[in-house]
């Protein structure tokens, strides 16, 4: 059985930080490219980083850069966002995304909230 769970999620104030990961189950994690997305209310689901099957290549939403990171360890089955310099606009609902050929998986998502 495919699944993909985030965790990591939860309310921080601004400047804070959060690590989210994606734990990948039931498919070989190691075949498939990687994405976060983040979608928040009244908002279309945005693409935030991505990070090749081999974890050598790396993008990431102009919004984003320099301030989150993508990694993966696939010894793990397990990715990861570290989220820092967070601010409100990054309140949104984080899912996990993986890619192969023909092939995606989702995650369920996890709720980010950066209010004081």
């Amino acid at each position: 059985q495919v699944q993909l769970v985030e965790s990591g999620g939860g309310l921080v104030q601004p400047g804070g930080s959060l690590r989210l990961s994606c734990a990948a189950s039931g498919f070989t994690f190691s075949y498939y490219g990687m994405s976060w997305y983040r979608q928040a209310p009244g908002k279309e689901r945005e693409l935030v980083a991505s990070i090749s099957s081999n974890g050598r290549s790396t993008n990431y939403t102009d919004s984003v850069k320099g301030r989150f990171t993508i990694s993966r360890d696939n010894a793990k089955n397990t990715g990861y966002l570290q989220m820092n310099s967070l601010k409100p606009d990054d309140t949104a609902v984080y899912y996990c995304n993986c890619n192969y050929l023909f092939s995606q998986y989702w995650g369920q998502g996890t709720q980010v909230t950066v209010s004081s």
